[in-house]
């Protein structure tokens, strides 16, 4: 550490000068707390060898705000965390190494998705949450170097690419609630049902709202049988005699419930509010769920659930604000 940086470390004014510098790094950590890393085996100290440089927490703050600022990659990052201004607004006590910050992303590639998890319920007890939720698939779109991505046609640009999906369930303001990784945009009926399951798993809500895809007797079933309403359009071509029916779910309520009554002008008004998982889609993306630039599907999936815990955060930090949590970026 320089002498210029232990001055300004030990500096008894240290809170005045973060206060004059304020920037977003400093507000996406200003309501939360990420010392709850600690509790994964795969963060503890070794028994034997080299004993960590940083702390869990550090690493994890600095790997946010270089998403937060569009940076991406172990040496870029490790490049950024050089910054003073930038490594003390994440708590570090001196810059990490470049092998630190690989290090904690290899660590980080085993709990990554329950760190999602963790995040998910801190806003749920905020309550971001409202009573519909939304499911979707994305398009992850990798480099073509990536041996591991998948060729894929984007219909509505006419063009092929290669990349991974990801399917999401969002609700309020551009909340993502439970995701899944998979290896091309379209996914099977068992990766909408295990999603599904999870976001069931952080609140119940009263609508479940999903497009044609998701137009299957078992998502139906399994919703209906939870008391909630699913909302898919019906698709006759997955019928050999197919119904005169605009959504699946009047049929079954038709079949199986006899006190049921909903209009198709309420299940109308509530299929238009599909379109918010697509501007979650978009919020996820813009914290890094856009193109990648990790190699290989571990990687690939450790950076997409780390975009959607920068979503969060950055929600949460709007709300805690007083700010619109839908927005992706900090106002300071």
């Amino acid at each position: 550490m320089s002498t210029s940086s232990q001055t300004l470390r030990e500096a008894d004014s240290i809170h005045e000068f973060f206060n004059l510098v304020a920037t977003e790094t400093l507000a996406l950590f200003e309501h939360l707390e990420f010392e709850f890393l600690t509790e994964y085996d795969v963060f503890a100290p070794a028994r034997r060898g080299r004993t960590r440089d940083h702390e869990p927490a550090e690493l994890f703050r600095g790997f946010l705000h270089c998403y937060y600022k569009d940076i991406y990659g172990v040496r870029p990052i490790a490049r950024e965390l050089q910054n003073t201004l930038v490594w003390l607004g994440c708590d570090f006590d001196r810059p990490p190494s470049r092998d630190a910050v690989d290090r904690f992303l290899t660590d980080l590639e085993h709990v990554v998705d329950d760190v999602f998890d963790r995040l998910v319920e801190q806003a749920a007890v905020r309550g971001l949450l409202d009573m519909a939720y939304r499911i979707d698939s994305t398009d992850v779109r990798a480099m073509p170097s990536d041996p591991d991505a998948s060729k894929c046609y984007d219909s509505t640009a006419e063009e092929y690419y290669y990349g991974y999906g990801c399917t999401i369930v969002s609700t309020g303001a551009k909340i993502p609630i439970a995701a899944e990784f998979t290896p091309a945009k379209q996914a099977p009926e068992e990766t909408a049902m295990r999603v599904t399951t999870d976001a069931l798993a952080v609140a119940k809500p009263l609508w479940m709202i999903g497009d044609s895809a998701y137009d299957t007797l078992d998502w139906h079933d399994y919703l209906l049988g939870l008391q909630i309403v699913p909302v898919a359009p019906y698709n006759p071509r997955n019928a050999t005699d197919p119904l005169d029916i605009e959504y699946r779910v009047e049929d079954r309520i038709e079949n199986y419930s006899e006190d049921v009554d909903l209009k198709q002008s309420t299940l109308d008004e509530t299929y238009n509010c599909r379109t918010q998982v697509e501007r979650t889609n978009d919020a996820v993306k813009d914290c890094g769920l856009g193109t990648l630039r990790a190699r290989g599907r571990v990687h690939a999936r450790a950076q997409v659930f780390l975009a959607l815990c920068l979503r969060l955060v950055v929600a949460i930090t709007n709300h805690e604000r007083g700010d619109n949590p839908g927005s992706t970026v900090i106002t300071v």
